[in-house]
């Protein structure tokens, strides 16, 4: 029987893409030259001859058209296992008991790393108020969410990165400690996205990436932001909530691509709401969608409100939207307020 882990985190169904498979075959041809040499090593361990025969069986079964089917049911075995390590031959539902003991103790390291890349509540410089809410649907998340003070301000970003599980995860802390290192370096907005976008295309596969706003909150309440290919940030003030759309195409897509800067001047009490497509695409017992027009509103009757009040004001709207459905995908809110 799987484990309620290893049920959370199953991308059920979904066959692996041609980049993907293109990948795997390159990296098992690439273990299998260094299999031959260690083999050749006198000191050589009797077990690499049968990691051998499995790399050899996964080549084959490329070339068959049969490789990432469970040898037990013959359903697809979830991709992003795979793209971890491509021997394995069990879907999620046949792993052994001792395999789904592993998973459950991988997946709950990764969840405590994960949590422990957050940022620390109360997390702003003088004049400046911000609160996040993060909320896995399963035990990790694709989500992205960092705060933290630098010379020119608060630096604030949320994202989400494509895929689900520990593979999302692990891009997650990528983005993570690639962003926190150029934070350092103190460039301009513009170029510091796009070099973190040049170090994701050249550290990730196709077909991975990342839509995310990143963006710096200064003491006189100027902001820029970048937002690649993220939802619309909410801009919102004493008339309403005013959308400021995407500026560039997601991280990972293109390796040279430029990021347009938007500007804005934040009067006191004015906030700015992120948020990621958990809360947009959260669905209700009818199959509508929650949408971009019902944040949009909901920010609009809230205008004034401190972050932590206009979060539990959207969390207490979707709870009663969704009509105690289960949460099906990652959310994070951030509300970045200027303080009065």
């Amino acid at each position: 029987m799987e484990s309620s882990a290893a049920k959370q985190q199953s991308m059920a169904g979904g066959s692996m893409s041609t980049a993907e498979r293109s990948y795997l075959r390159t990296e098992l041809e690439q273990r299998r030259e260094r299999l031959h040499e260690a083999l050749h090593s006198p000191a050589a361990d009797p077990s690499l001859s049968q990691l051998l025969t499995a790399v050899d069986t996964a080549l084959s079964r490329i070339d068959q058209g049969t490789f990432g089917l469970c040898e037990k049911c013959h359903d697809t075995i979830e991709a992003e296992r795979l793209l971890a390590d491509p021997l394995v031959q069990f879907c999620l539902d046949h792993l052994t008991s001792a395999e789904q003991r592993d998973l459950e103790s991988d997946l709950s390291l990764a969840a405590r790393i994960q949590r422990a890349l957050l940022p620390k509540p109360g997390v702003a410089p003088v004049g400046w108020d911000a609160r996040y809410h993060y909320q896995p649907a399963g035990m990790v998340s694709g989500d992205y969410c960092d705060l933290f003070e630098t010379d020119g301000g608060l630096l604030f970003m949320l994202g989400d990165v494509s895929g689900k599980g520990v593979a999302a995860s692990m891009l997650m802390s990528h983005l993570h400690a690639t962003f926190r290192s150029l934070a350092e370096a103190g460039l301009p907005l513009d170029r510091m996205v796009e070099d973190a976008n040049r170090i994701f295309c050249e550290s990730t596969l196709a077909g991975q990436f990342a839509t995310l706003v990143v963006g710096r909150a200064a003491q006189d309440g100027s902001v820029e932001f970048v937002s690649a290919g993220h939802l619309p940030v909410l801009h919102i003030h004493g008339d309403g909530a005013t959308p400021k759309d995407s500026t560039g195409v997601p991280l990972g897509m293109f390796c040279n691509t430029r990021f347009p800067v938007h500007r804005l001047a934040l009067a006191h009490g004015d906030t700015l709401l992120l948020y990621t497509d958990g809360l947009t695409e959260a669905r209700n017992r009818a199959g509508a969608e929650y949408g971009l027009q019902r944040v949009r509103a909901l920010a609009a009757r809230h205008t004034g409100i401190e972050p932590a009040g206009l979060i539990s004001e959207c969390l207490q709207d979707l709870l009663g939207f969704r009509e105690g459905l289960k949460q099906t995908d990652d959310l994070t809110l951030l509300a970045v307020q200027r303080a009065e």
